[in-house]
């Protein structure tokens, strides 16, 4: 498409810079070397950086974010250009005419109805699709759930397809339970004479998916959960070293009760 015909210049540009830093002559040596696996990492580290950029609430550094992953997607694209498989317009259009198939009561003149009802037609939809792509091999309920999820995304959303069929707790309090189960269960492998690492492993694998599960009764997303738990963390203990440092210490020379005291202290503070 001509540069004059593009109704999207800027979108354009990303897509010609994209194509000039992987030009095989003039183009950028890393660019060049990367492959669909070799930039995974970059993906996945970029997706997070969304994700803290909106937890802290930055607008700016949401933009600024979100143009990384954006060239992400470009850069994809451009690698299955080159080998003549789809481009950038193609992606757009997949995921257009998808959305659209998927939401007939907002695209069509079937009118919106409850939320259990539109999951239902959601998941019948992507049933239709899979049928359609020789895909519908697999008759289990936990079919399609990506493997490459980060764990506690992929614990929710294994227990969620669970509870669609009926296999999950109704109430709260047996959900409790299990964790409090599983904690029993560790410590019971940690304090045995010779402790089996590999048995320790496991209990502490069922503790965090019980926890999941608790997380998901609450409606809480796991992953949010957590993301602000190691930032809220993060941000206590910057402000410890803070405060040992203005009482002239350093806390890789303090003491376990001097930290704790300057944590509390931080705490309080809060």
């Amino acid at each position: 498409m001509a540069d004059s015909d593009n109704k999207h210049p800027k979108l354009q540009n990303l897509l010609n810079i994209m194509e000039q830093l992987r030009d095989p002559v003039a183009g950028c040596p890393w660019d060049n070397k990367q492959t669909f696996e070799s930039i995974i990492p970059h993906t996945i580290e970029e997706t997070y950086e969304v994700a803290d950029a909106i937890l802290n609430g930055d607008v700016l550094d949401i933009k600024d974010e979100l143009g990384d992953l954006l060239f992400q997607i470009v850069f994809y694209a451009q690698l299955a250009k080159e080998q003549g498989d789809f481009e950038f317009e193609d992606v757009a259009e997949v995921i257009s005419e998808k959305l659209v198939r998927r939401h007939p009561h907002v695209f069509s003149h079937q009118k919106s109805t409850s939320n259990e009802l539109l999951s239902e037609q959601w998941e019948a939809i992507k049933t239709q699709e899979r049928e359609a792509q020789g895909k519908a091999n697999d008759l289990s309920v936990l079919a399609n759930i990506p493997a490459g999820l980060t764990p506690l995304i992929r614990a929710n959303k294994l227990q969620k397809k669970c509870a669609k069929v009926g296999f999950d707790w109704p109430e709260l309090p047996p959900v409790v339970d299990k964790v409090y189960e599983e904690i029993d269960e560790v410590l019971a492998e940690l304090n045995v004479q010779e402790v089996d690492q590999q048995a320790v492993e496991e209990e502490i694998g069922d503790l965090l998916f019980a926890v999941v599960n608790l997380s998901r009764h609450a409606n809480v997303n796991p992953e949010v959960a957590l993301m602000k738990a190691n930032n809220k963390f993060e941000k206590r203990f910057r402000q410890v070293e803070k405060l040992m440092a203005e009482q002239g210490s350093d806390v890789s020379k303090a003491s376990l009760q001097q930290m704790e005291t300057a944590w509390v202290n931080v705490k309080d503070n809060e």
